[in-house]
């Protein structure tokens, strides 16, 4: 039985005797020509200067930040802002319209799976949500991978199981929900649902791996009506994208089995290439897409380079380097974190945590950096990319918790500070000491980071 929102609000009646006719015909007029009135109701308050953080890898999908003003080094020490309760979960923090969003999942009372709002210039709880979830199956059952996708003013969440929550963003009530786990027979991959919800025109897609041929699944983004169903495959981990190709938005996903192109507005395949998960853990990274290279990469089957047609939907393949590759300098097996495509060069996390550049048209190493963290099986740091006008920069965030500033290039990498963010914890892997493996959000100027015990945000504004 789902647990209503708790939403925290002010207390408007004690304003009761202050609100003339004069007040009240004000804030009526205010209303109509959409103006914010600041009268101390917890839904009205102005959103911080600065670029919002969405969805899974930012605003674009893309894993760039956008955000000028902000430090060009960084202090050994950084001074946390303000710090927030949460449980267990891998999923990373979003962040729209001044408020934070995350998901966790506990197991006391019952096992639940929680969707929060948090304030996010002071880390104040604005609302909860909590429904029950029993995992069956979930490898690393630490708590929900998918970030919470927010549009238009509307929160999409997805747990583990296949619980799928539109909710109201500004108060958490349910507008809709799905049990896709139950109504599509989703065939459930080693890890749990992890691929976030992507919003697309009116249809907000998902990849749950449902039958019959409900790998991919776009409902109607407002009432939760299907719009249309695709794909045998089995489910992967990787999100799905939005890149233009041929003169037409395509949607490219990465099933358990394949890399496809679909139309995302009917779900028809447009191309195939095979590319298979092995053991059912792999399949993580999400695609990207340089001057029409689509490029992709994991543990088990290595990197895979693809061009995608100007004339019609088709693509090819450029180059693969897999285990099976004698060359063994050539690629990188990535498992957890999203490889940056810039200027013709691909900038990723090996298996073991070394850094790499490669030469993304032939695959070729251009260089291998081991300080990012300590050597470890699946040892992962996410790159979030910042655009300036002095040139790229690259924000690392390690699985020690620690955050990195640095420069990439073809000539190598060149660090400009790094400091402790948040503490690795035990949660999502009790092995050497912890990890920290939940990508961060940068919004407004500021870094949020979770483990399985906290929020915290940190100012990354030049002062």
């Amino acid at each position: 039985m789902p647990i209503r929102p708790l939403p925290i609000r002010s207390k408007w009646w004690q304003l009761r005797p202050l609100l003339t006719r004069r007040v009240v015909a004000g804030l009526l007029l205010a209303a109509l020509v959409g103006t914010a009135v600041q009268i101390g109701l917890s839904s009205a308050w102005a959103a911080p200067a600065g670029q919002d953080w969405p969805q899974w890898r930012g605003p674009g999908r893309d894993g760039i930040w956008r955000e000028s003003g902000i430090v060009e080094t960084l202090p050994a020490e950084l001074p946390v802002k303000w710090r927030a309760k949460v449980s267990n979960g891998y999923s990373g923090p979003t962040v729209a319209s001044g408020r934070l969003f995350i998901t966790d999942r506990v197991t006391e009372p019952q096992q639940q799976e929680r969707v929060h709002c948090f304030d996010s210039e002071t880390g104040k709880p604005l609302w909860s949500y909590a429904y029950e979830c029993v995992y069956k199956g979930v490898s690393y059952p630490n708590g929900p991978r998918a970030a919470v996708t927010i549009h238009d003013g509307r929160a999409y969440a997805l747990g583990s199981m296949g619980n799928l929550h539109c909710l109201e963003a500004a108060t958490g009530k349910v507008l809709w929900a799905k049990d896709l786990y139950t109504q599509y027979q989703v065939r459930l991959p080693d890890w749990g649902i992890a691929a976030a919800p992507l919003v697309e025109g009116d249809r907000v897609v998902v990849m749950v791996g449902g039958s019959p041929e409900a790998c991919v699944i776009a409902f109607d983004r407002k009432t939760g009506q299907e719009s249309w169903k695709a794909l045998k495959d089995g489910a992967s981990y990787s999100a799905p994208g939005i890149f233009e190709q041929a003169g037409k938005r395509v949607m490219i996903c990465r099933t358990a089995e394949r890399i496809v192109g679909l139309d995302p507005k009917t779900g028809a395949l447009l191309w195939e290439h095979p590319y298979p998960s092995q053991m059912n853990v792999d399949g993580i990274t999400a695609p990207i897409v340089e001057n029409g290279l689509l490029y992709f990469s994991s543990v088990y089957e290595g990197s895979l380079a693809l061009r995608l047609a100007t004339d019609r939907m088709a693509v090819e393949k450029v180059w693969e380097a897999n285990p099976r590759t004698p060359d063994a300098t050539k690629g990188m097996k990535t498992l957890l974190s999203t490889p940056i495509l810039r200027g013709g060069h691909v900038y990723g996390i090996d298996y073991f945590g070394e850094l790499r550049c490669l030469d993304a048209l032939t695959g070729d190493r251009k260089w291998e950096e081991k300080g990012i963290m300590p050597r470890a099986t699946w040892a992962s740091a996410h790159l979030v990319e910042q655009a300036t006008t002095g040139g790229p920069r690259t924000w690392i965030f390690n699985e020690r918790g620690q955050l990195i500033l640095a420069k990439l290039s073809p000539q190598g990498y060149q660090e400009l500070g790094r400091a402790q963010l948040i503490a690795p914890t035990r949660g999502q892997l009790n092995q050497r000491g912890g990890v920290a493996w939940s990508h961060p959000a940068f919004a407004y100027g500021h870094v949020f980071a979770r483990n399985d015990e906290e929020l915290v945000c940190v100012d990354l504004r030049r002062k």
